[in-house]
């Protein structure tokens, strides 16, 4: 195993119900940076991450987190390791406030007080509507905002790893702009994340490695650059070319 990855799928096979999902998943997430999941819908991207995640379990092949072994642990013993998921759904209370929503996140804190200053205006930094709408129930937000406050939520305490589903499907091209730019900052601050998602130039932006999905495997992985800059390698594993997402 490189030691440069914090994490690491080998010959990971997952089943829901009667259904056979994964099929021998071999991926490899190095620290420090932003490794891009893509693939055609229904190619096992979110599967794979639920399956880091221990929402679901898999049946068969190794998971690793930082050298240790996470195959078959539970979600809340797999979040105590620092991972944190940021579901499609986002996972957000909307009956709560965007500060209640926070502070649930924060799992060592009891109240807002404990939460580290420097970090929360860190996040409002990143997402200025954090603060702006700090006291406003979280189901009022509008769906970038919402989508702000998941990723806030997620990054309330340091991670050694971040998993995010597609964190700019609906939104509108200013807030995909706003995503990006926090983005960029998180990997400033040398954060780990996994991020599947459909929007090619929000991947081409943002991405240091990638991998791609197809049928419950990776087909292809590698430098997202190599990938951004080769549109025959785009056609074939994607069905798209970049010029199409300019």
């Amino acid at each position: 195993m490189n030691t440069n990855n914090l994490l690491t799928l080998q010959g990971v096979h997952t089943h829901i119900g009667a259904y056979h999902i994964l099929h021998g998943v071999d991926l490899h997430v190095p620290a420090n940076q932003l490794t891009m999941l893509l693939g055609r819908n229904g190619a096992g991207k979110t599967t794979t991450l639920r399956t880091i995640m221990g929402l679901w379990h898999a049946s068969q092949g190794r998971i690793t987190l930082a050298g240790q072994d996470i195959t078959q642990q539970h979600t809340p013993d797999i979040s105590r390791s620092g991972v944190a998921y940021v579901p499609e759904n986002m996972g957000i209370f909307a009956d709560l406030s965007v500060k209640e929503n926070m502070l649930l996140a924060a799992r060592g804190a009891r109240s807002i007080d404990d939460i580290d200053t420097k970090r929360l205006e860190w996040i409002f930094d990143l997402f200025p509507a954090m603060k702006k709408f700090w006291n406003h129930p979280a189901g009022k937000l509008s769906g970038g905002q919402k989508q702000m406050l998941a990723v806030s939520r997620a990054i309330v305490e340091p991670r050694q790893l971040l998993l995010i589903d597609e964190p700019s499907k609906g939104l509108a091209p200013a807030i995909i702009q706003n995503m990006i730019a926090a983005f960029k900052a998180l990997k400033e601050a040398q954060t780990t994340i996994l991020l599947v998602e459909q929007n090619f130039n929000f991947a081409r932006q943002l991405g240091d490695s990638v991998a791609v999905m197809d049928d419950g495997r990776v087909v292809h992985s590698g430098r997202m650059a190599e990938l951004a800059e080769d549109e025959a390698l785009q056609s074939r594993l994607l069905g798209l070319s970049l010029k199409a997402h300019q």
